[in-house]
């Protein structure tokens, strides 16, 4: 195969230039020099580990570089002053834990943008979805296993789950000058936002009316619509957890930010109607504002529509683009794996023989020639993997 594109970044020990060649004619970047250099320099400044200086940051008078943003109880210029009077800060959900991991792919995560990316409302098909993103999303559920998504399914963008939560909660609203407005319950303990949000908006067509066990009993002989938030795993305790209520007149919105590997084990894909996810979760990138939804019945998915497009007019192009990138890096931390020799009808058993724990390839719908292994467990984990498929490999 000739390969069209070959680039090759070379750095020399003289000089910080970068030349790439492109179809073997050697090209130098020019406006995004500037850019990258800028990024690189307040990503060096040192913040004693106890903190981080970013791009967007303030900047003291007199100085040209932004200032250390520091962590929970330390201080000074450079983070490196301990107050020991200060509190622990155990409420913010930022998920931070996962910087290390970024931070070890710096190259591969990030982006530059330049000034004239999509400047329009829309992509050049008229959408306000990136279809490149789509088929990311798609990938990463069938490699995790953690959603079925078919052919018929639809998906759609929003900023954040919070903004998906609320358009899911007016979709299945029925019109309240015709009908009773629909009941939104919850089963604590729970996320409180599933109420504050639909207190604040505070529509004709639904209403907060508290816990879900206060209608178990009778929800099917209420004259009303209920709407039903299932958090799985659930926020703040963890738990896995099902719908509770049962009947037509019952709609479930099941918030699945947390149905992910690196947070619970995943017993089986999630088929249910309406589910909801969100990238800050997945990657740690909360300040992004990206979530998406995977949604069975079209009706549902034109209302929920309808509402994004007057809210905001879509997710933001950048936003898009970032999801995009990460999305790229973390579908390379699984790797989906085929026993290519006809004798091998079971690639799971052979490599679990190898000492190689993996999933079989019948979980995702394939055959069980191929087997997924994840990549994103600790250090020690991968090194013991590949010592042992290297002596699988040298066996055979």
């Amino acid at each position: 195969m000739i390969i069209l594109i070959l680039l090759l970044l070379l750095l020399s020990s003289s000089s910080s230039n970068v030349f790439v060649f492109v179809c073997g004619e050697t090209w130098e970047p020019s406006w995004s020099r500037g850019a990258a250099k800028e990024a690189e320099k307040v990503a060096a400044i040192e913040c004693s580990g106890h903190g981080r200086a970013y791009l967007d940051g303030l900047i003291l008078n007199g100085h040209n570089q932004p200032l250390c943003e520091c962590n929970t109880c330390y201080g000074g210029p450079n983070c490196s002053l301990f107050l020991s009077n200060c509190s622990a800060d155990a409420e913010s959900g930022d998920p931070y834990f996962l910087e290390p991991f970024w931070m070890g792919r710096a190259g591969s995560s990030g982006i530059l943008v330049s000034g004239w990316h999509r400047m329009g409302y829309t992509y050049s098909d008229g959408s306000l979805m990136s279809e490149m993103l789509v088929k990311g999303i798609k990938k990463l559920h069938q490699l995790v296993g953690n959603a079925i998504i078919t052919n018929a399914s639809f998906i759609i963008f929003g900023s954040g789950a919070t903004q998906l939560l609320n358009a899911a909660v007016y979709a299945f609203s029925p019109n309240s000058s015709l009908d009773s407005p629909a009941k939104v319950v919850t089963t604590a303990p729970c996320y409180p936002v599933y109420r504050t949000q639909t207190q604040f908006f505070n529509s004709r067509d639904n209403r907060y009316e508290g816990d879900t066990s206060i209608w178990k009993q009778n929800a099917s002989r209420v004259n009303a619509t209920f709407i039903e938030f299932v958090t799985s795993p659930n926020n703040p305790d963890g738990k896995l957890t099902k719908q509770i209520l049962n009947g037509s007149n019952v709609k479930t919105i099941h918030d699945l930010a947390y149905y992910w590997p690196h947070f619970t084990a995943i017993p089986s894909p999630a088929d249910e109607d309406l589910l909801i996810f969100t990238i800050s979760k997945l990657t740690g990138h909360a300040g992004t504002r990206f979530g998406w939804a995977i949604i069975k019945d079209e009706g549902v998915y034109q209302r929920m529509s309808s509402y994004l497009n007057l809210n905001t007019i879509g997710v933001s192009r950048e936003a898009q683009l970032r999801a995009l990138k990460l999305l790229d890096v973390v579908l390379e931390a699984y790797a989906w794996v085929k026993c290519e020799r006809e004798e091998d009808g079971n690639c799971y058993e052979i490599l679990k023989a190898a000492k190689i724990e993996g999933r079989e390839g019948s979980l995702y719908s394939a055959e069980d020639r191929y087997v997924r292994l994840s990549l994103i467990k600790t250090q020690d984990d991968f090194d013991i993997l590949i010592n042992y498929l290297t002596k699988l490999v040298h066996q055979e």
